[in-house]
């Protein structure tokens, strides 16, 4: 699968002169940039900046036709195709997806640097845009700017990091407009790795989320969203499907017994970081040759890995990272490492029956967290998320079992 991408070019004060010639990428993820602009530069000559997502011929990524409203600066020596788009301003569009957006961004962020420092972008979308920063040719640091909704991402890197130094990126600087300088963390990002790696990355967070069971005022205090489960959040996301998705009904009349018997497992609620996956860990080391026994308690860096990408934080129950940590994973991994580590620091707990209760709401709670992006996008860039939720719902509805009625009668 690729992707055929159009640019829509704009100057620096917002005036639309034309489109480029459609052209193919390999890589068919919408939010990646870098390879856009390289293309554009061997192809035309031309330095461009992607400001976000106009048009999309596939209802939902990756792959696909795609048009994207681009900045250039300067003279355009290239013939462009007449192109109409409505440039009126939206409440809900990024400060980083407007003419001149970037560039505010990156004379913050670049003065913030030695000299000869340089700044290449990788991705931009509703959720975020991040630019590696490098200097003499070496990265040295990562731009990255979010939504209001994610605005407390710095702050939650800073409280992990004194838990647990070297887990997280450094936070070398805060800025307005969601803007935040990271420290650039080497190695690679850990897509697809398999069970010893997962299992050092739960190894390696679980010291954060205890030590967060017993602050979590501390995370509320700082900003962090509260995300604890409670059945009216879940049922303002499913009610506008009850009557298109079979089963969803008979889920929400027996979610609140459900919440009750996982609440009745006794593992404290703390801080969760709401993407777990492989894919937001890196590490210098191959993800098949990290030690099953690797690393001090507590320590990232130690474990091989950093995790990044925070902005789904929240405070939470537990088992919501465990579940998406283990969900490439052949059935039955992670759990007892993880639920031995609970019941030590838990005792009386019953972190394997929280487990399987919570399947069903962990997906209920990315239907939930998908509809608040929905809230806080402009409508070119909902295909990003628009099917996510009926997906989540449907997969919440797939994995009801066991009956909370039939376990703790």
């Amino acid at each position: 699968m690729t992707r055929i991408v159009t640019l829509v070019l704009t100057d620096t004060s917002g005036d639309v002169l034309g489109s480029l010639p459609p052209f193919e990428l390999e890589l068919p993820w919408w939010q990646e940039t870098a390879d856009v602009v390289d293309a554009v530069r061997d192809r035309h000559g031309l330095v461009v900046t992607v400001l976000r997502l106009l048009a999309a011929t596939h209802p939902a990524p990756p792959g696909g036709e795609v048009t994207y409203l681009a900045q250039i600066d300067g003279a355009v020596d290239v013939a462009l195709k007449p192109y109409e788009v409505d440039l009126h301003p939206s409440p809900l569009r990024a400060p980083w997806a407007v003419p001149g957006g970037p560039d505010a961004s990156l004379e913050w962020a670049l003065s913030l640097c030695p000299g000869d420092a340089s700044a290449e972008q990788i991705r931009t979308w509703n959720l975020s845009a991040i630019w590696r920063i490098d200097v003499s040719g070496t990265p040295v640091a990562w731009l990255k700017q979010v939504p209001i909704f994610a605005a407390h991402e710095p702050a939650v890197l800073r409280l992990v990091d004194e838990v647990s130094p070297g887990l997280v990126p450094a936070v070398l600087a805060t800025g307005a407009a969601g803007r935040s300088l990271l420290t650039h963390v080497p190695g690679e990002d850990r897509y697809g790795a398999g069970p010893d790696f997962c299992a050092a990355v739960a190894r390696a967070f679980h010291p954060v989320q205890e030590h967060f069971a017993t602050h979590v005022s501390a995370l509320l205090d700082a900003g962090v969203p509260d995300r604890r489960l409670t059945y009216d959040r879940f049922a303002r996301v499913a009610e506008p499907w009850l009557d298109h998705l079979d089963g969803l009904d008979d889920l929400l009349d027996e979610l609140p017994a459900r919440l009750a018997a996982i609440a009745a497992c006794g593992l404290p609620d703390t801080l969760i970081h709401g993407d777990l996956h492989p894919g937001n860990v890196r590490s210098p080391t191959a993800p098949d040759q990290v030690p099953a026994g690797s690393g001090a308690a507590g320590s990232g860096a130690a474990d091989g890995v950093v995790i990044v990408d925070w902005a789904d934080s929240a405070v939470g129950h537990p088992a919501l990272d465990i579940v998406r940590l283990g969900a490439e994973l052949p059935a039955g991994s992670l759990i007892g490492e993880w639920a031995a580590r609970w019941r030590a620091a838990v005792p009386g707990c019953d972190p394997e029956t929280a487990l399987e209760l919570i399947r069903p709401v962990a997906a209920l709670a990315s239907a939930a967290k998908y509809q608040e992006f929905l809230d806080h996008i402009e409508e070119s860039e909902r295909p990003y998320h628009e099917s996510d939720v009926p997906e989540m719902l449907l997969a919440a509805v797939g994995v009801t079992r066991p009956s909370p009625r039939a376990d703790h009668d």
